[in-house]
């Protein structure tokens, strides 16, 4: 067995829902803060068949209970970067859901700027331009019912789990460290736009606006496309099958191996 089909069995940054050796194209998904790669387990199941839809494991949740989740962006990409080396063997996109979508923006910046191959297309979700100031105020250091009462103004995360303790004292050193992910961050500027183009997505019902959406044009120097859904922040699951026929259609240029 080769060093890296041996590197990819054994890595923990990877899920992949269903393993398909014909396929032209991996799809790299990044959760949202608190999310684990089963967020995306059924993607395989609608998107076109030369996909391989990989879900990416963060530390701190899944098969990676275990391990300290990070609270610093910069790390998230260093790491990240190193864990999905093996995997950029073949033509590949990323995808990213609200904190997803700030990782694999700069995970690309930082492929593009070493000239490494980077992704053939950049489909970020429910976040804001990276340049643009954060308005709201920072809420990942409060105390924990605070803490509990935001997450339960984002509604992302379910009632029962909320409600009780030993879950929430399990969950909480995570959500803290995703939140602190995205809060912290404070964008630097880049020399140049990236090279591949940038398909972005919105709720109609989201906080995040149509117009914060649009200034993700400025980050590229290829195409540009905004598409919004109904639905709030969550989107991703209450528009799922309106979403991946989108991001299907968006695939099919990309189906060729030599694209």
């Amino acid at each position: 067995m080769k060093l890296e089909e041996a590197t990819r069995k054994q890595n923990s940054w990877v899920v992949i829902p269903k393993p398909n050796s014909r396929a032209t194209l991996r799809l790299f998904c990044f959760p949202y803060a608190g999310g684990a790669a089963h967020i995306y387990r059924s993607w395989s199941d609608t998107l076109p068949p030369f996909v391989e839809v990989c879900s990416v494991q963060l530390p701190g949740r899944g098969t990676r209970i275990r391990e300290e989740p990070l609270s610093d962006l910069w790390q998230v990409v260093e790491e990240a970067a190193q864990g999905l080396q093996p995997y950029f063997d073949r033509p590949f996109a990323f995808f990213g859901h609200s904190m997803g979508a700030l990782i694999c923006y700069e995970l690309t910046r930082q492929l593009e700027s070493e000239n490494k191959t980077g992704p053939k297309h950049l489909f970020v979700s429910a976040h804001r331009a990276p340049h643009l100031p954060r308005i709201e105020p920072s809420f990942y250091d409060l105390p924990d019912d605070e803490l509990i009462d935001e997450l339960r103004r984002l509604k992302g995360t379910p009632s029962e789990v909320l409600e009780n303790p030993e879950l929430m004292h399990l969950m909480l050193p995570l959500m803290r460290a995703d939140f602190s992910v995205c809060q912290i961050y404070e964008y630097q500027a880049a020399a140049k736009p990236l090279a591949c183009p940038i398909t972005v997505f919105g709720g109609l019902e989201d906080t995040v606006t149509n117009e914060q959406l649009q200034e993700w044009r400025q980050h590229t120097t290829a195409t540009f496309k905004l598409k919004l859904f109904p639905g709030d922040h969550f989107f991703i699951h209450t528009s799922q099958e309106s979403l991946l026929r989108e991001l299907a259609q968006a695939l099919l240029p990309l189906a060729s191996p030599t694209s």
